[in-house]
């Protein structure tokens, strides 16, 4: 059985996760709100599990799902938690630093804080403002900032860019 304060700390930093991978610098210090209709936590396996009508908040990211379950590893290995965010879709959005808007969709997002590495798959689309791109599948290595498009066969990968948008920071 765990200690009461090893169970302290986990539901401590449940509470402090974040999406860093698009974050405003000034995002990541607010608080993380998480409405729910339903809510459980697992202690010995350290997850917990959001489920129906989930809507997450913290500064101006704003994401809906209908499920949403966060796993923290059990042991001291150094890794970080996972976030996986199920819906029809799930969707993502936030201003930028430049304030223009990012929006996400897909039917799974996965969110590996360790390497903060980002997964959209199913129906992926993400935009901002006209711009998009449309795929099976989406990752984003936050480090590296390297943005992958695959399509698995069911649709190829379909961008649109708009430059004007793109490239004016007086657009929101």
């Amino acid at each position: 059985m765990k200690s009461t304060s090893n169970k302290l700390i986990f539901l401590a930093t449940l509470l402090t996760v974040t999406l860093p991978a698009f974050a405003l610098k000034n995002d990541s210090q607010q608080p993380i709100n998480i409405v729910s209709d339903n809510q459980s936590l697992d202690m010995d396996n350290s997850i917990v599990t959001f489920t129906d009508n989930v809507v997450i908040t913290q500064g101006s990211i704003l994401i809906k799902a209908n499920k949403v379950i966060i796993k923290r590893p059990a042991d001291n290995s150094g890794k970080k938690d996972t976030i996986e965010a199920f819906g029809n879709p799930v969707t993502f959005f936030q201003k930028l630093d430049d304030g223009k808007p990012v929006e996400a969709q897909a039917n799974k997002i996965h969110y590996d804080l360790s390497h903060e590495f980002l997964t959209l798959t199913g129906n992926a689309q993400l935009k901002q403002l006209d711009s998009k791109i449309n795929s099976d599948m989406i990752t984003y290595d936050v480090n590296k900032q390297q943005l992958k498009a695959n399509s698995t066969g069911h649709a190829r990968v379909r961008t649109i860019l708009i430059p004007t948008q793109l490239n004016d920071k007086n657009k929101k």
